[in-house]
């Protein structure tokens, strides 16, 4: 039972990683220290998608269902919505690479945008 709930909570810090992954410089254009974090962890989920490494959280899961007794995943909230956004069915290295592509693109774009917007209030003093 508690093993299940680590491997839960695990999940969760994953998906939660992912999502600040996707979308954090949202958070660094109020937040400009995030970057500090937000960069690192690109690069680490850049690694990840274009090399095919494995997550240590996604390990760290894995363990966490094996001393539950369970061969993989299966029932509840945790498992049946946020599963499927983490371990898509058919994923191939090509929409690994593809999903990585985006992630870049749209936080370049992010860091673009947030680039300008602060040139513009410097130019405005």
């Amino acid at each position: 039972m508690v093993c299940h709930l680590l491997a839960n909570l695990v999940l969760i810090v994953h998906f939660l990683f992912l999502a600040f992954v996707f979308a954090g410089a949202l958070l660094v254009r109020r937040y400009r220290w995030l970057a500090w974090l937000h960069l690192p962890a690109i690069v680490w989920a850049g690694l990840v998608e274009f090399l095919g490494l494995y997550c240590p959280l996604t390990v760290l899961e894995n363990k966490f269902l094996n001393l539950a007794g369970e061969a993989g995943y299966s029932g509840g909230f945790v498992e049946t919505h946020l599963l499927a956004i983490i371990y898509p069915d058919g994923l191939t290295r090509a929409i690994q690479i593809a999903l990585g592509c985006l992630v870049l693109l749209i936080n370049a774009l992010l860091y673009a945008y947030i680039q300008r917007e602060a040139a513009k209030k410097r130019c405005a003093r």
